[in-house]
């Protein structure tokens, strides 16, 4: 009976061990080991984004183009700043002391206005050869204009007198019409050197329809 438990034990299944590496190092060869490939189907390529910087591009001549024609209703303007001509002689020809030579020689062209006019609406609005920024430039400067002529004739179908609220009421408009023009004058002409886009309230909307 007792080569019954030594027959168990002869047949029981020898124990597990674990596969010794078959990576054989020789101890005169230099050994090389390559890791397995890297799985890239969890990796998600994000494409990256170029990096660009922001500058202006805006021609030079573009630019004078479009500050030159904001003079057009600027100087066409100046006529409703006489009461504050008045008030203010001196603050307001400091102001304007480096325009005078050039405000000078545009009141002694004849028709000026009407000169004026016709070189940005056919020379510059309607010409195609010319780039939009200075084109939409000229057209508002045109708007803008062309609105100032509105206060004039106002005044003219009315016609009230230089005393009472009439009178009054020309001086109050008339002063806030100019320096309306002159902070329109300052942002156009500002914006117009920097190669910006100066849109009026209004104007540059009815100046944008024409294109």
């Amino acid at each position: 009976m007792s080569t019954v438990p030594l027959l168990r034990l002869s047949l029981a299944p020898p124990p597990h061990k674990p596969p010794r590496s078959t990576l054989i190092f020789h101890p005169l060869k230099p050994t090389t080991f390559s890791p397995p490939p890297l799985r890239t189907n969890s990796i998600i390529s994000r494409p990256l984004k170029p990096i660009s910087a922001s500058y202006n591009t805006t021609p030079v001549t573009d630019r004078l183009i479009s500050a030159a024609a904001y003079f057009f209703p600027f100087f066409n303007g100046l006529q409703y700043g006489r009461f504050l001509f008045a008030q203010y002689p001196k603050t307001l020809g400091l102001i304007l002391e480096p325009l005078l030579p050039l405000l000078s020689f545009y009141r002694s062209v004849p028709y000026s206005s009407y000169l004026a006019f016709l070189l940005l609406y056919i020379g510059v609005v309607r010409n195609t050869s010319v780039s939009r920024y200075a084109r939409f430039n000229a057209m508002q400067a045109v708007v803008l204009d062309v609105l100032l002529v509105l206060p004039m004739l106002v005044q003219r179908i009315f016609n009230p007198g230089p005393h009472g609220i009439g009178g009054k009421i020309v001086m109050f408009s008339h002063s806030a019409i100019f320096v309306g023009v002159a902070v329109c004058f300052v942002y156009t002409f500002g914006y117009s050197v920097l190669g910006r886009t100066p849109k009026l309230p209004f104007v540059g909307d009815a100046a944008d329809r024409q294109f």
